[in-house]
């Protein structure tokens, strides 16, 4: 099974998360965590850097690594890196997705997610 490793950024703003909607592809219309492959020799925090400025147009802070999650979806495995993290710099710009919310917790149920970020739901539940 071909595998895939990403990393996803989980911005957070006054108590709220920002949730994207994927606007192309097999997933079109579920919600994710922004983020991006990582490219080879390229470190996970540069990879969401990049791309998160590619995807939303704003410059971020890594302020914690919340978990990895993995997950096999039909036609590859998943290993996704997630971060918590702010805004720096910029305003937010829909680059790729077709929408966007900040969720607060008790709203993160409240759109569909992609299966991988499902558990990353649960973490910032728990936090």
């Amino acid at each position: 099974m071909k595998k895939i490793e990403v990393v996803a950024a989980i911005l957070h703003r006054e108590g709220a998360y920002f949730a994207t909607q994927r606007g192309y592809g097999e997933f079109e219309g579920l919600w994710e965590f922004p983020g991006g492959k990582i490219e080879p020799c390229e470190s996970r925090e540069d990879a969401l850097k990049r791309e998160i400025q590619e995807e939303l147009g704003i410059d971020i802070t890594i302020d914690k690594f919340l978990c990895t999650t993995e997950y096999d979806y039909p036609s590859f495995h998943l290993t996704m890196h997630c971060y918590l993290c702010g805004i720096k710099a910029g305003e937010i710009e829909l680059r790729e997705h077709k929408s966007a919310r900040w969720l607060r917790p008790e709203g993160l149920g409240s759109v569909e997610w992609l299966p991988a970020d499902k558990e990353v739901i649960s973490r910032l539940n728990n936090l």
